[in-house]
């Protein structure tokens, strides 16, 4: 215990904690955090995998689903900003959309297991209402767990003195990353014996534990305020600062950049675990405790990414080499295949989370740096648009390439020597691997002009402004 102490103290967010806002009170406020992880790991971790392995629901059907949850993600700016101004009886701001949020998780959570068993039935009638039901639950997860970290952090950052915010935030950061690796070792642990009725247990444990955690993160958090409830705040319009941000071209450079790199990253999103299991053959309990593995290695890469940007490290630099170690993961998950090796599958499986934990701190941090020219809330909110409208894409399309490719080989499109399992699976990671080549070339012109460009204060990362 002594040994883990001590090394808590040495992170980078270990003096968050403050006379007006204690650390006690910062971990508990730090619970919606990690039943926002608990909700990311089921969705984009346990459930793919159930679906597409153990219940036999298309992979291109179970991509659709997991991508959906994403369509909320790039209105995160605008449900902060909306939070700014909110009206309410008693003059909270962030209190009604974070309940608001935990509502929605929980009614998707209580319908989804149902949904997803009618799926699992091709012969069931009632397949057009499973499908109705399954992407309404998954939508309705998604607009939860968005709203509830955008007003979740904004939270933070209220409660926080200035000087402290980006130590809080990076501190709710690390516990959204355990919290993601505690569940998916928890999931794993529960559905070693897998049934159904068993999946329709976790699922509405989780959907409970999201109420009660995010209950007790709140309680007694936001003050109320009774001026602010009878007070009218305009809101600012944004036309003008977006158009000052892209002038130049360096932020649309790094805008595409980020978009290439986060394609290439998602689009194993929810393959890992069925490639897991089909190809090397794994169990549900084995490929689940993939997603800790991968939360495992982007958790690292904060660590080392605060480490590196506070002591004047360079954002692009962090960002390129993100990129660079993802090539070489992706590489190494391939060869496990030929190789039979579920060691090298799960280190190639850490070093993505590694690489995509380097490429999201870095351009997240250059985007921070491009804010100081202009809005703050739209430089980051252009950041995350791009990063999570990317990501849908990629989800739906690498499952789309699985089925199409998995389908043409098995009809003999392909030819008798292209009839291996893993096949569909390397052609999806080989496209990984150009996309990460793409973004890292698109880097290179923004590295460099970083270095010609004057010595500046070292950057400090705490993700106050995380969109």
């Amino acid at each position: 215990m002594r040994r883990l102490l001590n090394f808590l103290v040495t992170l980078p967010f270990a003096d968050a904690g403050t006379a007006q806002l204690p650390l006690s009170r910062l971990l508990r406020l730090s619970l919606f955090q990690v039943s926002v992880g608990m909700a990311m790991v089921l969705l984009y971790g346990t459930l793919n995998r159930v679906m597409v392995v153990e219940l036999g629901v298309s992979a291109w059907l179970v991509s659709l689903m997991v991508a959906l949850p994403l369509v909320f993600a790039p209105f995160r700016a605008l449900i902060g900003h909306r939070s700014d101004y909110h009206h309410s009886a008693f003059g909270w701001r962030r209190v009604p959309y974070i309940a608001i949020g935990s509502m929605l998780q929980y009614g998707g959570f209580a319908i989804m297991p149902y949904s997803i068993l009618i799926l699992s039935d091709p012969a069931n009638p009632l397949m057009i209402v499973g499908q109705l039901f399954a992407a309404a639950s998954f939508l309705l997860v998604g607009a939860g767990l968005h709203t509830v970290q955008t007003a979740g952090l904004a939270l933070a950052t209220d409660l926080a003195p200035e000087e402290k915010r980006p130590r809080v935030v990076a501190l709710l950061y690390a516990m959204l990353l355990l919290g993601m690796v505690a569940s998916a070792l928890l999931f794993g642990h529960l559905l070693e014996d897998f049934s159904h009725q068993r999946l329709v247990e976790v699922v509405h444990a989780v959907a409970l534990a999201t109420i009660v955690m995010n209950l007790i993160a709140l309680w007694r958090q936001e003050s109320i305020d009774l001026k602010r409830a009878v007070a009218n705040i305009p809101r600012p319009p944004f036309a003008e600062t977006w158009r000052a941000f892209l002038k130049g071209g360096l932020a649309s450079r790094l805008l595409i950049a980020l978009g290439l790199g986060t394609a290439g990253f998602s689009m194993q999103e929810i393959l890992l675990e069925p490639y897991g299991a089909q190809v090397l053959g794994l169990t549900v309990s084995q490929t689940t405790t993939l997603t800790a593995i991968l939360a495992g290695g982007t958790f690292a890469a904060f660590a080392l990414s605060a480490y590196l940007l506070s002591r004047g490290g360079d954002s692009y630099r962090l960002a390129g080499s993100g990129a660079l170690i993802g090539v070489f993961a992706f590489l190494l998950v391939i060869v496990s295949a030929t190789a039979e090796s579920p060691m090298l599958f799960r280190f190639g499986t850490a070093l993505i989370g590694f690489g995509a934990g380097l490429l999201g701190v870095g351009t997240l941090t250059a985007a921070m740096g491009l804010a100081q020219r202009g809005n703050a809330g739209l430089a980051l909110g252009a950041w995350g648009a791009v990063q999570a409208t990317t990501q849908g894409l990629a989800i739906a399309l690498g499952g789309a390439l699985r089925d199409g490719i998995t389908s043409m080989a098995e009809a003999g499109i392909l030819g008798a020597e292209f009839t291996d399992p893993s096949l569909a699976y390397r052609v999806v990671y080989g496209l990984e691997v150009v996309l990460l080549v793409a973004a890292l070339l698109v880097l290179i012109p923004l590295l460099l002009r970083a270095r010609r460009e004057a010595s500046r204060a070292p950057a400090q990362f705490g993700l106050d402004q995380m969109p």
